[in-house]
């Protein structure tokens, strides 16, 4: 069985203080930069379109989407699994 792919969506600084509070809950904060983990992107449109998927607190499944301008966005990578990125 294999990992499930997932996405890093990096976004420009200016992007993150523009969207300002209500995006920090959902940033990871590395080494490599601030970014958002997603298991389905979509960038097709204008809104560059990021599917979360979570617990909530009583252990249901919860999906969130978020839709930014695609111009925030810096850079995409492919993640298998929600490993740390970087060299150990």
């Amino acid at each position: 069985m294999t990992d499930p792919k997932n996405y890093a969506v990096f976004l420009y600084p200016q992007a993150i203080e523009a969207l300002g509070d209500p995006i920090k809950p959902y940033l990871r904060d590395m080494p490599g930069g601030a970014h958002i983990v997603c298991s389905e992107i979509d960038a097709s449109g204008a809104l560059f379109e990021m599917t979360l998927v979570g617990k909530g607190p009583k252990g249901e499944g919860l999906e969130l989407e978020i839709m930014v301008p695609t111009s925030m966005v810096k850079l995409v990578m492919s993640m298998h699994g929600e490993h740390e990125i970087g060299f150990v």
